[in-house]
């Protein structure tokens, strides 16, 4: 049942085939069994079984309260949640207990879906790696998956398999860890610049970000307002669409909502796509992209093509600017978002008591990390009056002139742009941090992040198995609010390519229930 789809799981519990309390356990214990991949920062065990209990009483009256009605569901732990810890992965936050809830979530909760807790993360969100969080790194799931043990190369001793494993992806790398390994059935992330579909390509999951503005941030805590968007982490397209439609609207505690009623879609059977114009952007063949994703890519490409629709190269000149553009921006609105954590109304405080200059240095010495203080730091100088001009408002005209490289594309009659999500396949840990965290998140935001300052919807859509065994995905981008458009089309090309499911053995002794889904990798 674990390795089940939401929708699935959902006529199973209408059904009574299993009870929310015996699902809501079945995901506890694991959860329990895969603690090493780290993926969650807290557990909230005993409020999940009380709201699955809360569950039960609705279906065995027959009035569940829809699709998610008993559903497990994780959150990063850098949204809000009243009555369970909201860390942010950071010292700054620890103990911090929010009295509210973010809208994602409360929205999750009234459709009765149970949070089983929070999700590991880079601090802040500030990461590509999932590996600066004061927690510890994640572990992506499929460093222990049949497919990887067997392409990699056999260690001599444990200790140097136990160094062997890859990394998610991040900022969301515990979500993506948590929905990978089976201990929910969808999970929410934040994206700014790439934090859920880079993970999901790692993972092998569907990342959805949607359109700035369809959903609430109110209760996202801010990492770039004019960039932020919750993201959606599930194992199939029509899953991300059952959550998307659950959160999608206009919410008065956020301004930068859309106005009008959002209803949620069925996503329909896409049959014929010789209608369909999918765009090839020329500036995504980047630096460091390897010969693995771009064989993917142009398969993917020809397979549209050989399907009847039209296939064009277009070009995005800005695209060469947006990732210099992003960290500029990204730095100043950190700098001004961070400014809030001085240890005075909440969060972490120092004992430093010689002065309130003093208390608040030492606090967000103390607080913050390197790569937080770094790019604060950073933030700062582009923002001092000398710099502002040369920095901040170059940054924002090159945004528009890529926002609007992104219109004249659609508007020359182009559907949906197909990119690669990543450079590579998920690198194994040892070999990640090697780099420092600004130079790993300039190569890992690099094709993601342009979509975020353009405010469209973008996917990722696992695609292959790489030689090493490990998800290699791509990226879909579409028109703004045209969620429904850019799902039926990752969902049409989901079902060509056949992504193969993991096969994690920690899973098979918690779901022997359940026959194992083989689905043919076809198009690696």
């Amino acid at each position: 049942m674990l390795r089940a789809s939401l929708r699935e799981v959902s006529a199973a519990l209408k059904e009574g085939r299993v009870s929310p309390t015996e699902l809501c356990r079945r995901c506890l214990s694991l959860i329990k069994s895969t603690k090493f991949l780290n993926a969650y920062i807290t557990v909230a065990e005993e409020a999940a079984l009380k709201q699955a209990e809360e569950s039960e009483k609705r279906y065995s009256r027959g009035q569940p309260l829809g699709v998610l009605d008993g559903i497990p569901i994780a959150v990063k732990d850098n949204f809000n949640t009243a009555g369970i810890e909201t860390t942010c992965a950071s010292n700054m936050l620890k103990g911090y207990v929010s009295p509210y809830n973010a809208t994602v979530v409360q929205k999750l909760m009234d459709q009765g879906a149970v949070l089983l807790g929070k999700t590991n993360l880079d601090e802040f969100a500030m990461g590509s790696g999932s590996t600066d969080g004061v927690f510890g790194p994640v572990r992506n799931p499929w460093s222990y998956s049949r497919q990887y043990k067997e392409k990699s190369v056999p260690k001599s001793d444990s200790e140097d398999e136990e160094s062997n494993w890859v990394i998610t992806g991040g900022s969301s790398g515990g979500s993506a860890a948590a929905v990978s390994s089976f201990t929910c059935f969808a999970a929410l992330g934040s994206d700014t610049g790439g934090s859920t579909r880079n993970p999901a390509a790692h993972c092998g999951l569907v990342g959805l970000k949607p359109t700035y503005g369809l959903i609430s941030r109110h209760g996202l805590i801010p990492l770039v307002n004019s960039m932020d968007v919750p993201g959606i982490l599930t194992r199939c397209v029509d899953d991300a669409a059952v959550v998307l439609g659950s959160l999608a609207g206009h919410d008065l505690k956020d301004s930068t909502t859309i106005q009008d009623s959002f209803k949620p879609f069925e996503l329909p059977n896409l049959t014929d796509i010789s209608k369909l114009s999918i765009g090839i952007p020329k500036e995504y063949h980047a630096p460091g992209l390897s010969s693995e994703i771009l064989a993917v890519w142009s398969k993917a490409a020809d397979l549209f093509k050989s399907a009847g629709a039209k296939v064009i190269e277009v070009s995005l000149p800005h695209t060469r600017y947006s990732i210099v553009c992003y960290h500029v921006l990204c730095a100043a609105e950190v700098a001004s978002n961070m400014a809030r954590f001085d240890g005075l109304e909440y969060g972490h405080r120092s004992d430093m008591n010689k002065s309130t200059e003093s208390m608040y240095a030492a606090t967000r010495r103390e607080g913050f990390n390197d790569v937080v203080r770094g790019r604060i730091l950073s933030g700062n100088y582009f923002l001092l009056k000398q710099n502002y001009e040369n920095y901040f408002i170059k940054a924002q005209k090159v945004r528009r002139l890529i926002a609007n490289d992104f219109v004249k594309v659609f508007r020359s009659g182009v559907d949906i742009l197909l990119t690669p999500t990543t450079l590579s396949d998920a690198v194994p840990y040892m070999e990640f941090i090697k780099e420092d965290n600004r130079t790993r998140s300039a190569q890992d935001d690099i094709l993601t992040q342009a979509a975020n300052m353009a405010g469209l919807p973008a996917i990722n859509v696992p695609t292959a198995l790489s030689e090493r065994g490990l998800p290699v995905g791509l990226q879909f981008i579409g028109r703004s609010f045209q969620e429904k458009q850019l799902l039926t089309v990752a969902r049409w090309f989901e079902k060509q390519v056949k992504f193969p499911m993991i096969q994690l053995e920690v899973v098979k002794r918690h779901d022997h229930d359940v026959v194992q889904h083989q689905k043919s990798a076809s198009f690696s």
